[in-house]
């Protein structure tokens, strides 16, 4: 079912307008890409409070000016891939390009690149716990940790 301004789940209700804006929007975007609303509204919510800690002023600012979500809005969804919701989450050290990379396993690329592999163990975990699956460690030499 599709969220907006004035219709939208509970858990979303005692959050600052702007956030709940982004809320909806990410969770109208997943449901349309075929995840369940139980799946789609603790990711939309994660996902958007991180947004908005890491937006500048600007990027804030234009997306308050952005229309409000609506229940007729389309989505691009040809890159949403709802079956990646079972898989693990690794972080291996990538010799190349010299950083961290959290990645689902059977992911094309990586989410997120980080300098440092605590930073990168950090996000995997918050990444994992969200989609209820596991976390696997590689050292810098690509050997698994267990």
């Amino acid at each position: 079912m599709p969220w907006n301004m004035n219709d939208y789940p509970n858990s979303f209700k005692n959050f600052d307008q702007t956030l709940r804006k982004k809320m909806i929007d990410i969770a109208n975007s997943m449901v349309d890409a075929g995840y369940d609303e139980d799946e789609a509204i603790p990711i939309a919510t994660e996902q958007a409070k991180e947004w908005y800690d890491n937006a500048s002023k600007s990027e804030v600012e234009s997306f308050e000016r952005e229309p409000n979500p609506s229940k007729k809005d389309s989505h691009d969804n040809d890159s949403a891939r709802p079956e990646l919701m079972d898989e693990d989450v690794e972080v291996k050290f990538d010799e190349d390009e010299k950083n961290w990379q959290v990645k689902t396993v059977t992911a094309d690329r990586a989410s997120d690149l980080y300098d440092t592999k605590d930073e990168a163990l950090k996000r995997a975990k918050e990444i994992a716990d969200n989609k209820g699956t596991n976390v696997i460690s590689y050292t810098k030499e690509g050997k698994k940790e267990s």
